[in-house]
């Protein structure tokens, strides 16, 4: 399954201004069960951070993460790292047109070489490590960017049936991804070997979790690749599956999991 249209498609209609952005991001931290995860997360790490803060978005994306954080101090600096230069344009004129273009900055890189002038306190890397064939040297260089103290957040899909494989006769849901998904020992230890002295996992998307996400992403995104004119229905759809995705949603973040088909792991320099 490829994402690259949807995400173009959505892009292109949410672009059309800043409060519709503003929206797109909403709409994304309500149904992406890992933005839950990530912003508890986070909360956590914010309630003892440096008032002068730099952060890093390794995988920016749309930059729905970068804006979450800019909202809890005017004073952090935060930089967003993607592929595609499109996307780092596209960013860079978003945050410009609210008012955030001298806290925040988006440039183009390759994270197994990015490097930036000062010490980052904090790295967040969502979905993206999943795509990288060389995550050693990505976990070393993130290693390199943090100061000593520094936290790296990690969300990836789980050797337990991440990107939607179950055993080895199944396809990737996402056929971008170089891997299925990590085992929790394995990815623990890729970390420890890159220099992180601390390294904590737990799964996400267990039995709730799993659930949701079928219903508010796998589904609709199967039709939509069928025909673009399910975009006409979604409304519809999404007001019948929303409130059971909140609710399973919040579940599975209050839940601990035996396994799940998603990661959580936080690293510390």
């Amino acid at each position: 399954m490829n994402y690259d249209p949807i995400k173009y498609t959505l892009g292109t209609v949410f672009n059309a201004a800043p409060w519709l952005r503003k929206l797109f991001y909403a709409m994304l931290n309500l149904l992406l069960l890992r933005t839950w995860h990530i912003r508890k997360q986070f909360k956590q790490w914010a309630q003892t951070a440096p008032a002068d803060a730099r952060l890093l978005d390794a995988g920016a994306g749309y930059g729905q993460y970068v804006y979450y954080m800019s909202k809890f101090s005017k004073l952090w600096k935060i930089t967003g790292i993607d592929l595609k230069q499109e996307q780092v344009d596209d960013c860079n004129r978003f945050f410009a047109r609210i008012g955030k273009g001298n806290q925040v900055q988006f440039v183009a890189g390759d994270l197994t070489k990015f490097v930036t002038p000062q010490a980052q306190d904090f790295i967040l890397c969502v979905d993206v490590m999943e795509h990288i064939e060389d995550d050693e040297a990505v976990f070393r260089n993130f290693h390199q960017l943090l100061k000593g103290g520094g936290t790296l957040l990690i969300s990836t899909p789980s050797d337990k049936g991440g990107s939607d494989v179950h055993d080895h006769s199944d396809e990737s849901f996402v056929g971008e991804h170089v891997r299925d998904g990590y085992n929790m020992e394995d990815i623990s230890e890729k970390l420890k070997n890159a220099g992180f002295s601390q390294v904590a996992a737990y799964y996400s998307y267990g039995t709730p979790g799993s659930i949701a996400w079928k219903l508010s992403m796998k589904y609709p995104i199967l039709l939509l690749n069928c025909s673009k004119l399910f975009f006409v229905l979604l409304p519809f759809y999404y007001c019948i599956v929303f409130p059971w995705c909140l609710l399973l949603n919040f579940l599975d973040v209050k839940m601990e999991h035996k396994q799940g088909t998603g990661l959580i792991v936080m690293a510390i320099v």
